[in-house]
């Protein structure tokens, strides 16, 4: 049985205080709060802009033990240079810190327009430049340029995989030779859950599955019913028997849909990570001042979550912080 992660993309919306987020939790808690709720998060900011060694550092030392970031690529390799002389651009999102959320680090989400079709060739060139593990990846970032807006992070403490997933959108990528182009990388298919708005594959190509819920019938708005999710939870069983299985909720444009919806699912799965919202507040600002939010990168560490003891698949130690690394 693969580990089954459930959890949302992205963190930070303002509908969310006072409904998700309790009243009165500082805004730079958010994060520490958000990854003691789900066992995974989708980062997705990554995908609008370069981001700071520095910030991947701070979501690390905001994390407990256990828990999983999946990396959405950057849109300029995916939508603007649509996969043409993109090593460098590659290179520097490599470089740009991922590698500082050490044994945090999932899968790696590239997500392509719906208007563009599928080139074999083209995609061939780009699975083979892919890292498959730290050392490739530290190695292919080597290759940054000036575009960084830090000095790179490129030091690694153990070799970890890297794992990569490919969202479509265009109906030129469903087709047999995509699929085998795939397995021949262990590189998965996104399931993605689209409102019927783009075409969908649930072939399973890699030793993980990556699915992506962005709303049934309105993209990134719509809930899902009750027997929606018995429906996807009786899929992830199936495929969580063929290894892990990592799953996005992105209907994030209302105020609770995601994080309910998520924590549903999960309740299905019997991978609910324990503890209530007062419990993780007390915990999580017993040293704050009041009134006062801390500095995002003040070298703060963030206080000590409820030392709860969570049953497999999600995670077998209990929930921590670490210190800072300098």
């Amino acid at each position: 049985m693969g580990l089954v992660r459930i959890g949302i993309s992205g963190w930070t919306y303002e509908p969310w205080r006072g409904n998700f987020y309790p009243d009165g939790l500082p805004h730079w808690l958010e994060l520490a709060y958000a990854t003691r709720r789900f066992s995974t998060l989708e980062i997705n900011g990554t995908f609008y802009s370069l981001q700071r060694p520095s910030s991947f550092r701070d979501w690390y030392v905001q994390t407990p033990a256990g828990f999983v970031f999946s990396i959405k690529g950057s849109r300029y390799i995916t939508h603007l240079r649509r996969l043409k002389d993109v090593r460098t651009p590659l290179a520097n999102f490599l470089a740009s810190g991922l590698l500082e959320l050490r044994e945090n680090l999932g899968p790696i989400l590239w997500q392509f327009p719906p208007t563009m079709k599928l080139d074999l060739r083209r995609f061939r060139a780009f699975l083979e430049m892919l890292p498959r593990d730290s050392r490739e990846l530290a190695r292919l970032g080597a290759e940054y340029d000036s575009r960084l807006k830090e000095p790179p992070a490129l030091e690694f403490d153990a070799n970890r995989p890297v794992r990569h997933a490919i969202e479509f959108r265009h109906e030129s990528f469903l087709t047999p030779a995509f699929g085998e182009l795939l397995r021949e990388f262990n590189v998965s298919i996104v399931v993605a859950d689209a409102a019927s708005k783009f075409p969908a594959s649930e072939e399973v190509t890699a030793d993980f599955v990556y699915i992506r819920l962005h709303g049934s019938r309105k993209l990134y708005v719509s809930g899902y019913t009750p027997r929606e999710l018995d429906g996807w939870a009786g899929k992830i069983r199936g495929w969580s028997k063929r290894g892990d299985v990592y799953v996005y909720f992105d209907n994030t444009d209302i105020k609770l849909r995601a994080p309910v919806d998520a924590r549903s699912l999960a309740r299905r799965l019997d991978v609910l990570v324990p503890g209530t919202p007062a419990q993780l507040v007390r915990a999580l600002t017993k040293d704050v001042p009041a009134g006062r939010d801390a500095p995002r990168h003040s070298g703060r560490t963030v206080p000590e979550s409820p030392a709860v003891e969570v049953s497999p698949p999600f995670i077998s130690t209990p929930l921590r912080t670490r210190a800072r690394r300098r």
